[in-house]
């Protein structure tokens, strides 16, 4: 029943945080997401200031291309800025690599290709007829790179460059810069309500469960955790606050892991048949996905069946809001407080775990997400570049010229992770987990689903359908 090694080191750093533990910040691959992204933020303002937008920068395949000459012509033309943005984005990124103690050079030499597959997804996600095949690039990019990964195999010199967590990471602080801090403010609540509603019931129908079959109750909460807050990262946080056996950590992410690729696909399907509004089908993919980059992929997914001519109701930018308000500030900055609660009842109830003493603060301050801290202030930044500002003049001075270069390069930055998830990804390590195990966290699956699409089209459905008008 217990996952081999290499399923566990080959899926570890695809979709959850790091091991948040006592070393420096530039150790830290959150800080380093929240550095990246907050300085280009600053850039951004800084070359709007002087007169020259980072929009030379941001560039992307042409929208809604509808001919190769055409899509040749463009690259033709381009070529300067994408060797720009390849050469800044290897820069910052192959810094923060270094910095992390990780050789870089192979990092580099690995790059290129993964840049380059990130550019074809990004280009077949621009076509014209894209939505209607269902060719969103987070999609196409996860389904290349399984299909590549399970079929003629990804080789080790590439493995180096699929950083698929400190890219996810520092797009969702680039996203902060397009969510004003009054949304946050309006949200928030919203969010962290309905997030501690399924959180505390998933957790219970996991662990109820778990216990019932047999399961050792560490384990239980372990999963239960995976299941209820946020995925890979707060099964590593809870296993080893509540002194979890080494191969529990394993089985709740090896289910984690298969749960999110079925769920990144499922997910925006479903809604679309039902005709949610974008905002209400984020808020449901972020109250039900496990994984920051496998809900991130379905809720920009969703996100594209908006638009002229489509039933769906909203904008793209309603679907990631909405999911990011749910995920990142509804469940996932409650991780902490998670491994510190479940501490402490391990050992008051379960006997000692060998868990050094600490803080309540200080272990809430480990455990938690930096990046989540990089987001929050990115909207912080954009909201006082912007005050003073009738909102008129924002969306002519402030979006065009310093949010719409950074969405698209949060979308680059996205690309790249959901590419390298896909390529890191063997089908054969996610059928290890069976048995008990995966009866306990199917049936947390299944109550997520169902309560999370309650709340967030019945209890609070009028709230995320009007998110962002």
């Amino acid at each position: 029943m217990n996952p081999p090694t290499t399923a566990v080191t080959s899926t570890l750093p695809l979709l959850g945080n790091d091991r948040l533990s006592r070393t420096p910040a530039w150790r830290v691959e959150d800080w380093w997401a929240a550095w990246i992204g907050i300085g280009v933020l600053v850039t951004a303002l800084l070359a709007y200031r002087l007169g020259s937008p980072l929009g030379w920068l941001a560039v992307s395949p042409p929208a809604k291309w509808d001919s190769v000459g055409s899509l040749v012509r463009h690259f033709v033309a381009a070529a300067p800025r994408y060797l720009a943005l390849f050469l800044a984005l290897a820069a910052v990124f192959g810094a923060a690599v270094a910095a992390l103690g990780l050789p870089s050079r192979p990092f580099l030499r690995a790059f290129p290709l993964l840049f380059v597959a990130a550019a074809a997804v990004y280009t077949v996600g621009q076509w014209q007829s894209a939505t209607r095949y269902n060719l969103e690039p987070p999609l196409v990019a996860l389904a290349v790179g399984l299909l590549v990964a399970n079929t003629v195999g990804v080789p080790a010199w590439l493995r180096p460059a699929l950083r698929a967590e400190l890219f996810i990471k520092t797009g969702i602080v680039l996203l902060g810069a397009s969510v004003p801090l009054a949304l946050l403010a309006w949200a928030g609540p919203v969010a962290i309500l309905q997030a501690g509603i399924v959180s505390l019931v998933t957790f219970g129908t996991i662990y109820f469960v778990g216990t019932r079959l047999g399961l050792d109750r560490r384990l239980a909460a372990t999963l239960g955790a995976g299941g209820a807050v946020c995925g890979v990262s707060a099964a590593i946080a809870v296993s080893g606050a509540v002194g979890a056996k080494r191969e529990h950590a394993p089985i709740a992410i090896t289910l984690v892991i298969l749960w999110a690729l079925v769920l990144v696909f499922l997910l925006p399907l479903v809604a679309r048949s039902l005709g949610l509004p974008a905002g209400v089908a984020g808020a449901w993919i972020g109250t039900s996905e496990f994984a920051d980059a496998a809900g991130l992929a379905a809720a920009q997914t969703y996100g594209g069946y908006t638009g002229p001519g489509s039933v769906i109701a909203g904008t793209p930018e309603s679907a990631i809001r909405a999911f990011t308000l749910m995920k990142v500030i509804g469940r996932d900055v409650w991780i902490g407080i998670w491994a510190v609660v479940l501490s402490f009842v391990a050992i008051t109830r379960w006997d000692r775990t060998g868990i050094a003493g600490g803080s309540a603060g200080r272990e809430v301050w480990q455990r938690f997400p930096k990046f989540v801290l990089g987001f929050l202030a990115a909207s912080v930044i954009v909201t006082l570049a912007a005050r003073g500002l009738p909102y008129a003049d924002y969306k002519k001075l402030i979006v065009p010229n310093v949010v719409q270069p950074l969405q698209v390069l949060r979308t680059w930055a996205f690309l790249l992770a959901f590419t390298s998830i896909g390529l890191n990804t063997r089908l054969a390590d996610l059928v290890s987990a069976r048995g008990r195990p995966f009866v306990a966290f199917t049936a947390g699956v299944v109550v997520n689903l169902v309560l999370g699409y309650v709340l967030s089209t019945t209890v609070f459905g009028s709230f995320w359908a009007g998110l962002g008008e």
